[in-house]
């Protein structure tokens, strides 16, 4: 009977295999984005989940490259749901991708919070990038091939995840580091000390500066890629030279990339990836992976 079971599968296998069209079906298949979400730091009873989108195929390797997103929306409003997209063409290219969920300012979108503030939010970026290290197998990641990523608020966390050495959860495991190898910013915030953010601080606004990335600037910090438009209306492209000029006196490597007429959304009109940026952008984006080979 086992062996009569044996040869219709052997049957049926050569049957799916003479069909026409069975071979590029499975390669779809193998790429298809698998997509799921994980918790990675529970607060109380608060539980901040991580989404994850990966490959079959990714999976057949290690030393795999990661990129972790924060969303923009100044530490106050925004989803990790707006990086999907990207999230999936990256993780078609082989690389293992996370959209990051973390604590806002804002209670039922109109009230500062009374104890949440972008602390807290950076407090969550770092906890994150631990999270992604920690479980470094589980994923098959390169440890030393993890990229951070954000745009707007969510480039100030990817910085902050280098960049501020305070301000760490008491649940972190320490000895695992939150900084990553490289970092990629969209419109980014590298300037805290301004009013929105001074407002979201409320009673300790006099932190404000030590967690502001242009005045946390040493050497030693991963390469950088921004892109800006000259035009943003809500972080001044003046503020962008200036961290430019102090990044590069540090001897940090920081690519700057200006876009004539753009404001804040680079990608505004384009609603492909939530108006953050275009496949332009992303292509210049990928030329900067694969010089520090992060992208085959």
């Amino acid at each position: 009977m086992k062996l009569k079971i044996m040869k219709w599968k052997f049957i049926i296998i050569g049957l799916l295999l003479s069909f026409p069209g069975f071979e590029s079906f499975a390669a779809k298949m193998k790429g298809q984005v698998t997509h799921v979400k994980e918790v990675y730091k529970t607060i109380d009873s608060l539980k901040l989940t991580i989404d994850i989108f990966y490959t079959n195929q990714t999976f057949e390797r290690e030393n795999n490259t990661a990129i972790v997103f924060f969303h923009g929306g100044g530490w106050a409003y925004g989803t990790p749901s707006e990086f999907y997209t990207t999230c999936e063409r990256y993780a078609r290219m082989g690389i293992v991708t996370f959209s990051v969920g973390y604590r806002l300012s804002i209670e039922n979108g109109i009230t500062p919070h009374k104890t949440i503030s972008p602390i807290e939010s950076l407090m969550d970026a770092k906890s994150a990038i631990r999270w992604v290290r920690g479980n470094s197998d589980k994923f098959h990641i390169d440890i030393n091939k993890i990229v951070v990523a954000g745009q707007s608020a969510g480039g100030h966390l990817a910085l902050s995840t280098a960049m501020i050495d305070d301000y760490n959860e008491k649940s972190d495991d320490l000895s695992i580091s939150c900084c990553p190898n490289a970092i990629m910013l969209f419109s980014a915030a590298v300037n805290t000390v301004e009013a929105w953010c001074d407002r979201l601080l409320a009673d300790r606004r006099n932190k404000i500066w030590s967690i502001s990335p242009a005045h946390s600037i040493r050497e030693g910090l991963p390469p950088m890629i921004h892109f800006h438009g000259i035009d943003d209306e809500m972080v001044p492209f003046w503020a962008i030279q200036f961290f430019e000029s102090e990044m590069k006196k540090k001897g940090n490597y920081f690519e700057l990339h200006k876009y004539e007429g753009r404001k804040h959304y680079l990608g505004d009109g384009n609603p492909k990836y939530s108006r953050y940026f275009d496949d332009e952008i992303l292509k210049v984006a990928d030329d900067f992976l694969r010089k520090y080979n992060l992208l085959d």
